[in-house]
């Protein structure tokens, strides 16, 4: 099997690896920093990861010695460029970005906005690959760009395509972030087969976005966003109709790639 359709087991929570506490730890911690949280302090980080503050300190090190954190500003840290040959290496393994590009070219070309590919990691949304338009005002999503699963037109679709159990076990943070509407918005998602936002992620933006079923694979749609001014609603319903077209030829081009 190609690892373009290698099984994933999102129904349940992976299985701890046991004997590896200090490791997952120091990972978490890695892991910890995005572009919304990019730099902390160790205090800050010993609460998002639960250790205390003089272990957290020892984790922090090792990955001073590792050249992945350094010391910034009043004692915060951020990690280093040492990181971004890992990016990389993650945008070239991924078989189903490669795949869908050609496809993400013509719809951005067609719809003249910017096409995104977005992929369910845990409680987000991450980008794995994007086209932009070549229109001077466009939306701009990098790759590795990530947001809260249940937000935004990709959080919502992706949220909607996860198996029953894990969804209802993930939505009370929901909830608490985005209200007791979000249900409302998953039910039309999960019945309609597409999710639309305005103005969730950024001021004055539309965006779409709909599901590339591959079997066995990680929960991922393809989305489109794009200046809400100049989506009228006819652009809407013909930008919804394409994605989910393209989405079939993605789909169509990882099972011809898996057999």
């Amino acid at each position: 099997m190609s690892p373009a359709a290698r099984p994933i087991d999102s129904a349940a929570p992976p299985r701890r690896t046991p004997g590896a506490s200090s490791s997952r730890k120091v990972l978490q911690l890695l892991l910890a920093f995005s572009e919304r949280r990019w730099e902390c302090s160790v205090a800050e980080l010993a609460g998002l990861i639960g250790t205390p503050v003089a272990t957290t300190y020892r984790y922090v090190a090792l990955l001073k010695e590792l050249q992945l954190l350094e010391e910034g500003r009043a004692g915060r840290y951020h990690l280093t460029s040492q990181v971004m040959p890992l990016a990389r290496a993650a945008q070239l393994a991924n078989d189903l970005a490669r795949l869908a590009k050609p496809a993400m070219e013509d719809a951005a070309r067609e719809l003249g906005e910017t096409v995104m590919l977005f992929q369910q990691f845990g409680d987000v949304a991450v980008c794995a690959d994007r086209v932009e338009c070549d229109k001077a005002m466009r939306f701009t999503f990098q790759p590795g760009h990530s947001l809260p699963l249940g937000t935004g037109a990709s959080g919502k679709m992706l949220l909607a395509l996860l198996p029953e159990g894990e969804r209802e076990r993930r939505m009370p943070a929901i909830i608490q972030r985005r209200g007791v509407g979000v249900r409302e918005e998953l039910r039309r998602a999960m019945t309609n087969r597409y999710s639309t936002s305005h103005a969730e992620i950024d001021e004055g933006v539309w965006a779409c976005s709909v599901p590339v079923h591959t079997a066995g694979a990680r929960p991922t749609v393809l989305s489109m966003a794009g200046p809400a001014a100049r989506i009228g609603d006819d652009q809407k319903r013909v930008a919804i109709t394409a994605l989910q077209a393209y989405a079939n030829r993605i789909q169509k081009a990882v099972s011809s790639y898996s057999l």
